[in-house]
């Protein structure tokens, strides 16, 4: 019998004794870093792609199609190092003027995110103060023990409700109110910090995927398109339903996997899981009336929040109509204050007291200002793009690509070369008004229906939101949850490539048949 002899690889000689050897191991940047990355990367391209734009109709201030033209942004270096420098100041509340420029000093209508961060930070303090109750860590051990053995029923109940949400009113910033709420509970059941953050992220991110009366995203998109709303509602909610049981069984694959094998997590234990978890295993008495009073306070206060932000008018009779005289058309200022007022009741109810109620409000607050931080950043860097005039150029390059195809390749080619837009411009009523006066009037020459261009961008803006570092929601979430921006991406990846996939052949089929 023959022997194969290998050369011994050289071995490292131990350490002398009483010295340590320390390995070095990688570790995936924070989300300040990844955000901090992609501003400088930007901010570098902007250097590189040349500055275009559009002219703009008087009346409606939509680019028109056909008038691109290469431009000079007017900004010397310094120009652009003081962008770079300001970026986080103007992610905070800069002021978007006429000309289309970006400034703290500037007049005229704000683009900075300073109402989502103070609406974090409310939402921060509401979810302090009903935790300091107790009545959160009791509520979540009793739905625990009484949903121990349908944990993943839980999961696609939820991740429905979540979609629901993103189909009709585009549910975004609004989720970060939950992850509080769902980590625990999800935790007590058996699944790591990943499925929480996934029940939410995708769950909502697959209904604005899937848009069907969203007024947000359909519904700016369709107004520019000059189309109704209603155009091509059933083939997005054929997308809806075939989409949203893509999206369960992802996540819910996952969640049975790690709770049959922990070792399989994607991102390990984290600090504080086990009191959490413990909180919701542990044996409880019957909630006392004080609790249900706080956890019902913390139930209708998120639904009135549902009820406050969706515009009923527009989403039954088309973008154009006039609300209801009962509907709010609430945003986040008046969010932010309703969590802030909500959070003295709950504290007032809860029996915390004067020096309680203080303390919860200083804590809430600092815990989620990371947060808040994060979201500035992110939208520091459109700030970036907004101010060189870079989207221009790449718009153009994307209505040169579409012209001449025919209808299944259009549906196909607009769905894909929305992807990178997306990645540009992640607000979904930005990049719908600023591509669809463009990108329509193309599917008038390619012989398809203009509801085939609204379905294609809302799709791609919605995969790409799924994982894009520049959207708040995404970075803002991942780190209320703890999860790793990189730890993430190993888990959504795939999907957005299922996704990808059968977008790309639902637009084609769309556009054949439309």
């Amino acid at each position: 019998m023959s022997t194969t002899h290998r050369a011994e690889r050289p071995t490292t000689p131990p350490p002398p004794d009483g010295e340590m050897v320390v390995r070095r191991s990688f570790h995936f940047p924070s989300a300040f870093a990844v955000l901090f990355g992609v501003t400088i990367v930007v901010w570098l391209l902007a250097f590189v792609i040349p500055s275009g734009t559009y002219q703009t109709d008087a009346d409606s201030g939509r680019p028109i199609p056909g008038t691109y033209a290469t431009s000079d942004s007017g900004l010397s270096f310094g120009d652009r190092l003081m962008d770079l420098f300001m970026a986080p100041v103007n992610g905070l509340y800069g002021i978007l003027n006429p000309d289309g420029k970006i400034g703290p000093y500037e007049s005229g209508e704000l683009y900075g995110a300073a109402g989502v961060f103070l609406f974090v930070l409310a939402i921060g303090v509401f979810i302090t103060m009903a935790m300091r109750t107790g009545a959160i860590d009791d509520g979540v051990a009793r739905v625990a023990q009484r949903m121990s053995g349908r944990g993943t029923a839980l999961i696609a109940v939820l991740m429905i409700l979540f979609s629901i949400g993103g189909t009709t009113e585009g549910m975004a910033e609004e989720t970060l109110g939950f992850y509080a709420l769902l980590i625990p509970l999800l935790l007590a059941l058996g699944y790591d910090r990943m499925v929480a953050a996934a029940t939410i992220l995708v769950g909502a991110g697959i209904g604005v995927l899937a848009s069907t009366v969203n007024p947000f995203a359909t519904g700016v998109a369709s107004d520019a398109a000059d189309i109704s709303i209603g155009d091509g509602i059933g083939f997005r909610f054929l997308m809806y339903l075939v989409l949203v049981p893509v999206a369960v069984w992802w996540v819910t694959r996952y969640a049975r996997r790690v709770k049959a094998d922990p070792s399989r997590s994607l991102v390990g234990p984290v600090d504080g899981d086990d009191e959490l978890r413990g909180h919701g295993l542990r044996d409880v008495p019957r909630l006392t009336g004080r609790q249900k009073a706080v956890l019902t306070i913390v139930a209708v206060t998120f639904a009135f929040m549902i009820f406050a932000i969706v515009p009923w008018a527009q989403v039954i009779h088309g973008p154009d109509a006039t609300s209801f005289a009962w509907q709010l058309d609430w945003y986040f200022p008046e969010l932010a204050a309703l969590f802030l007022v909500m959070s003295l009741v709950v504290g007032l109810v809860g029996g915390l007291g004067e020096h309680g109620v203080s303390e919860a409000l200083s804590r809430g607050a600092g815990d989620f200002v990371g947060v808040g931080l994060i979201i500035v950043l992110a939208r520091g860097v459109t700030v970036i793009m907004n101010n060189t005039e870079i989207t221009g150029t790449v718009l153009h390059a994307m209505e040169n690509t579409v012209s001449g195809t025919s209808s299944g390749v259009f549906g196909a080619v607009m769905f894909l070369i929305n992807v990178p837009l997306a990645f540009l411009v992640p607000s979904t009523s930005g990049h719908a008004a600023l591509a669809m006066p463009i990108l329509a009037p193309l599917a008038d020459f390619a012989g398809v229906g203009r509801s085939v261009v609204v379905t294609a961008f809302q799709s791609a803006s919605g995969v790409v939101n799924l994982i894009t570092p520049t959207s708040a929601v995404v970075m803002g979430g991942l780190a209320l949850a703890k999860v790793r921006y990189d730890q993430y991406l190993r888990f959504v990846l795939p999907l957005v490539g299922i996704l990808l996939v059968l977008g790309t052949a639902a637009l084609a089929l769309g556009a054949v048949v439309s």
